[in-house]
């Protein structure tokens, strides 16, 4: 047993501690609380994890080049106003509600890298003035009045399958696709090691100011699509349903490992990260506690994610690189070579 968890450990690194972390939970659960593993309570959980897992995908884009995003609520909560409101429970206008929300948040979203990436603002202040901004949107289109999911956006966040919602298997599939994009592809790995040191991948030959612009404008993607599920999910959604997801995103990134550093990051165990918090509230929610409860624990869980390693020291990535870089010219063995190019 001992070197099971040892192999597992050296395969999986940091991403492993929430890998146990979930199989602890989810024991407990079984023993103190079984109510919260039964079939209708997880049919609930379901569909917000897969919300949850998207948006924090997003955030981890933003967070392993170096920032943090504070406006992942206001991208949530515009998304969820346009395609209800928009349509008016008209559903052959969702369509035309979707493209429009995709144009402006992923604009909102170049418009942030480019004051972070070229103006120099702190990405903390950039963001948390694009939340406001969006806000702003937000409540002059539903004047803080919720509207009504149209049928079809409701029918689709719906279907299922072998009693798991089709959210929950979309969420799996965009993991899916950004573990494979970050770890298997040139860009993506490119992507991890600008993210790394903005020194060091200038010394390694990348266009650091591209990688960072490009997490901003795909973070804006992944929240337009969680918001555009919630609003399926939800049936009359709140002008302010995202002010939820903006702790919640954090934690479940550093819970999965990315240090608020930057650097590597892990797509798999981020959505680890969500599901652990899902299950979090959903077992302190079968105790009885109340929200306050929950919240205090979430946030608890996210000290404590930092302080095992949120923070850890950029000297090993930093190094990394360096040695990547100069495999590259000294190295003498194709296969080193192939893979420094990446």
């Amino acid at each position: 047993m001992r070197e099971l968890v040892k192999e597992l450990v050296n395969r999986w690194g940091k991403s492993s501690a929430i890998v146990f972390a979930t199989i602890l939970l989810v024991l407990a659960s079984a023993i103190f609380e079984p109510s919260a593993l039964h079939k209708s309570a997880l049919a609930s959980v379901w569909p917000f994890t897969a919300v949850l897992i998207i948006a924090a995908l997003g955030q981890t884009l933003v967070i392993q080049q170096r920032g943090i995003d504070l406006s992942v609520p206001g991208f949530i909560s515009l998304t969820v106003i346009v395609v209800t409101h928009m349509p008016n429970g008209n559903s052959s206008k969702l369509f035309g509600a979707i493209v429009l929300i995709f144009v402006i948040n992923i604009l909102a979203g170049l418009f942030s890298g480019l004051m972070v990436t070229k103006v120099g603002m702190s990405s903390i202040v950039q963001t948390l003035g694009m939340n406001a901004i969006l806000y702003g949107i937000d409540i002059s289109i539903s004047h803080g009045t919720p509207t009504q999911t149209t049928a079809a956006l409701q029918n689709f966040t719906a279907k299922s399958l072998f009693s798991i919602p089709i959210t929950f298997y979309i969420a799996l599939l965009i993991t899916a696709i950004v573990g494979f994009i970050m770890k298997k592809t040139i860009p993506g790995r490119r992507f991890e090691s600008s993210g790394a040191s903005d020194s060091a991948g200038v010394a390694a030959g990348l266009r650091t100011d591209r990688y960072q612009l490009s997490a901003y404008v795909g973070a804006a993607i992944l929240y337009t699509i969680a918001g555009i599920l919630l609003a399926g999910i939800i049936s009359q959604p709140d002008p302010f349903q995202g002010d939820e997801y903006l702790l919640s995103t954090v934690a479940a990134v550093v819970l999965g490992g990315t240090s608020l550093l930057g650097g590597s990051g892990s797509a798999v165990a981020t959505a680890m990260g969500a599901f652990f918090l899902i299950m979090l509230q959903q077992f302190i929610l079968a105790t009885g506690a109340t929200q306050a409860v929950q919240d205090v624990v979430e946030a608890t869980a996210l000290a404590v994610g930092v302080g095992i390693y949120g923070l850890r020291s950029q000297g090993a990535i930093v190094v990394n690189a360096f040695r990547q870089r100069l495999g590259s010219h000294g190295s003498s063995n194709p296969t080193t070579r192939s893979k420094v190019s990446s």
